[in-house]
């Protein structure tokens, strides 16, 4: 089930408090769940070497961190690069540590994330939850980390447990300048940076795990897609039972609104124009991927992923019907049509 790296695509879109499609749900208990989630600040120990010892500070760091050090080095700021030397490492880690920029990003960091007393509150809440349902499953650790705004959050083999890595200066909030960083890169839109923020971080570490979780969909259909989607989103909303629709969806409070309100016409577009069964990528991209909006032919003020939102509460009414079923039994069934009938779907409004 694990990969090397499980990398979380970059997201969308701010906060807006709104009721969660499970409202009525019972939360479980989660009190005598002895865990405890404990954030390991790699980037901390790795931006405290004194320059002038920097052999001792990698010796101390590599101890501490052995799996996420190497991983680091190698993968994410690939300062090992194969036969490279010691030496030439070395001098590589003291470029580092000593350029004017990264200690400036580093320090922002540290003004952004001096105290991580809640974000460690709410990943020891979501675990909580996590061991409730998934009673096998061991919890992750979690290490912070600065990548140089190459990625978010990722999954990784941590000494045969899973690791999870969070970039810090990729949440360092919606108005810091990301767009000048690559003006021409996509990935720094404004629709996508609005959630590089704290209130978003939480959500996006449970999405590494959801996604090792899941796995890949079966099907390239769009209903294959969004009934996929709609499992994630739901394993998500039972982790943080007491976070806003918005928060999961990444949505504005404008689309919160749209795609509650405009339910009814949604999926009569959806029929009427076959999407359900649709395989063309390109056609199908917006409706599941990140997006600005729909794509052409969407109801006016439709957002992007708005498949996925669908999808998700499909999979709400199938549960509901299904109420002995758990959630490793809706991971393992894997026939998307199997799940819109028997969820009896019909939209409310």
């Amino acid at each position: 089930m694990k990969n090397l790296l499980l990398f979380v695509p970059i997201a969308l879109l701010f906060i807006f408090s709104f009721q969660s499609c499970e409202n009525e749900r019972k939360v479980p208990d989660t009190s005598n769940i002895d865990i405890q989630i404990h954030i390991n600040r790699f980037e901390q120990d790795l931006f405290a070497i004194d320059s002038n010892h920097v052999e001792e500070g990698i010796q101390q760091l590599t101890q501490k961190y052995p799996a996420f050090s190497e991983l680091f080095f190698t993968r994410i700021l690939p300062l090992k690069r194969g036969i490279n030397s010691d030496s030439a490492f070395l001098k590589n880690v003291k470029g580092l540590i000593t350029f004017k920029p990264i200690q400036k990003l580093v320090d922002t960091c540290n003004i952004v994330f001096s105290n991580m007393d809640d974000i460690q509150t709410q990943l020891t809440s979501a675990y909580k939850y996590y061991k409730y349902y998934f009673p096998k499953n061991d919890v992750p650790n979690i290490y912070t980390l600065i990548s140089e705004y190459g990625y978010q959050t990722f999954l990784f083999d941590d000494n045969d447990r899973d690791g999870i890595g969070i970039s810090l200066d990729m949440f360092l909030g919606s108005n810091y300048p990301y767009a000048q960083i690559d003006p021409q890169n996509t990935a720094f839109s404004n629709y996508l940076t609005r959630t590089f923020n704290k209130e978003h971080l939480v959500k996006k570490t449970l999405d590494a795990t959801i996604d090792d979780l899941v796995g890949v969909a079966k099907g390239n259909r769009l209903l294959d897609q969004m009934i996929h989607n709609g499992k994630k989103l739901y394993i998500l909303d039972h982790l943080m039972p007491h976070t806003p629709d918005s928060i999961k969806l990444e949505y504005t409070k404008a689309q919160m609104d749209w795609v509650n309100t405009n339910e009814k016409q949604t999926w009569a577009h959806f029929l009427a124009e076959d999407l359900l069964y649709e395989t063309n990528a390109k056609k199908i991209a917006k409706l599941i991927n990140p997006s600005p909006k729909a794509p052409p032919g969407m109801p006016d003020n439709a957002p992007g992923r708005v498949a996925n939102w669908m999808g998700w509460r499909i999979v709400n009414m199938y549960m509901k019907r299904n109420p002995n079923k758990t959630m490793e039994q809706l991971i393992d069934e894997k026939d998307a049509q199997k799940i819109l009938n028997s969820s009896k779907y019909k939209p409310r409004r």
